[in-house]
């Protein structure tokens, strides 16, 4: 059975290009740069550099630029998308309106591994930075047994939910105020990052980046995919589509901002990280750029502003991602794929507040009892199918729907989405087959989850809505198609 939404009915029954179900439009270009910022820098840089230096050594350099080839080639097919069809669903509702509803509900289940499980791994690496800043500044650390998950010297990461909690709390208080507090956050990171390039390279040896490619090609490829969940979160942009002011226009700008600024970012912190230190000293520590800048300056000073602005970039992803994977939920729940508690909005917040609860909440188990590695791999696999399928949902909707109003339009087409499809496949190459069993798996449940629940349930298939004409376009109004 495919059944297809309209690009035009999707924007009609969220009301984005009015006020929809209870959303307000409250998100300016600037905010929408620092959310995009927000959701991206964190946990990937601040805590995952030192397992890409352990895959690539200091061809490190070369897997991040790998990594933000791919999103770049995605990104350029996410602000197509985003302007096109300016909704909250992202790429979820891309996908049903490209290529069907049975499509776009394993998207939306994929996602969970995007938003939900990636939100899960930045919480843990959160307790190592909030530990490293007791350290240097009262002289206490957390005890093991309530800073780590089982396995790994714990029994629960208490910092993990902690930060999710807080960040709960401040998602239902309004938009406004998660828009503002992210935007101070991102500025914040962004600074601590600079400052920590400017420290590293002082102690910056050139000796220090050869051999360049110790572990040749293959170490460069799983380097790629693992520094691929440091750009993880710049779709969660599009997740905004009916809370941003003139949202055809900001996303697309938006969305190729973020990844630009980022991008340089990365590249800076790589080449300023591996300079300062032997790669060998770097690969697989915890805290790694509080480690290397402790090591330029001889102190424990650097590395507690480092760590303070680590706690503060993490929260932010975590904020940030949370966000996201609560619009997407809502979607999902307007059309009847998943229970009807996930669309409700406070009329007093005008935030979905049983859904934000609901999603932290089960979110929060998997940060406090999963370790690190395990949730970051899936996470990383889960965005990237979703990345290869947004491509995808470019190509068919340019076919299916030419006249669709595109502010913003993917170049190089159609090789660009195609790169882009080809790019995602190549990182999910170089994971690990566990987590491709375990991807299987998830992806097989959710196949379940959707024929036994949302097939029956879905508002497409009880109302059979007449599919919207296209812009400019007179059609006749014919049943969707199943």
């Amino acid at each position: 059975m495919r059944r297809i939404k309209s690009p035009d009915l999707l924007v009609a029954e969220s009301g984005a290009d009015l006020e929809g179900h209870g959303l307000k439009r409250s998100i300016g270009p600037f905010q929408l740069v620092c959310f995009g910022v927000g959701a991206i820098v964190g946990t990937g840089i601040f805590v995952g550099l030192s397992d890409t230096v352990a895959e690539a050594g200091p061809a490190v350099i070369v897997s991040f630029v790998l990594a933000a080839v791919t999103c770049i080639f995605t990104a350029f097919s996410f602000a197509e998308l985003g302007g096109a069809i300016p909704v909250s669903g992202s790429s979820y509702s891309y996908a049903y309106a490209a290529l069907g509803e049975r499509t776009a509900f394993l998207v939306g289940w994929c996602l969970l591994l995007e938003y939900g499980v990636s939100v899960s791994a930045v919480a843990i690496g959160w307790g190592q930075y909030l530990n490293e800043l007791l350290e240097n500044t009262v002289g206490r650390q957390i005890p093991a047994a309530l800073a780590d998950a089982p396995g790994h010297g714990g029994v629960v990461n208490v910092p993990a939910i902690v930060v999710m909690a807080l960040a709960a709390v401040l998602l239902v208080r309004g938009v406004r105020e998660s828009a503002r507090a992210t935007a101070a956050m991102a500025v914040i990171k962004i600074g601590i990052l600079v400052l920590f390039c400017a420290i590293a390279f002082t102690a910056f040896d050139s000796g220090h980046l050869s051999p360049f490619t110790p572990e040749g090609i293959g170490g460069i490829g799983a380097g790629a995919s693992l520094a691929f969940f440091s750009f993880i979160g710049f779709d969660a942009i599009s997740t905004a589509g009916e809370e941003v002011k003139n949202p055809r226009r900001n996303i697309p700008l938006a969305i190729l901002i973020t990844i630009g600024v980022v991008t340089l970012i990365y590249c800076l912190v790589s080449v300023a990280a591996l300079g300062a230190m032997p790669w060998e000293q770097v690969g697989g520590k915890p805290a790694a750029l509080s480690l290397i800048v402790d090591h330029a300056t001889g102190s424990s000073i650097g590395s507690t502003v480092i760590a303070v602005g680590a706690v503060v970039a993490i929260a932010s992803v975590v904020l940030a991602v949370m966000y996201g994977q609560t619009r997407i939920l809502m979607s999902m729940s307007r059309d009847g794929l998943i229970p009807k508690v996930f669309e409700r909005v406070s009329p007093k917040t005008s935030t979905p507040v049983a859904n934000t609860w609901i999603a932290s909440a089960v979110f929060a188990v998997p940060a406090a009892v999963v370790p690190l590695d395990v949730v970051l791999d899936m996470s990383v696999i889960g965005t990237l199918a979703i990345m290869a399928v947004v491509n995808i949902c470019v190509l068919a909707l340019r076919r299916s729907h030419p006249g669709l109003s595109r502010r913003f339009r993917v170049p190089l087409y159609p090789a660009a989405p195609l790169l882009g499809v080809v790019f995602s496949l190549y990182l999910m190459y170089g994971l690990p087959l566990v987590t491709w069993i375990q991807f299987a798996v998830f992806v097989a449940v959710g196949a379940l989850v959707y024929a036994l629940y949302g097939r029956k349930r879905s508002r497409l298939a009880l109302s059979g809505p007449p599919e919207a004409p296209e812009p400019g376009r007179e059609s006749p109004r014919t049943p969707a198609r199943v």
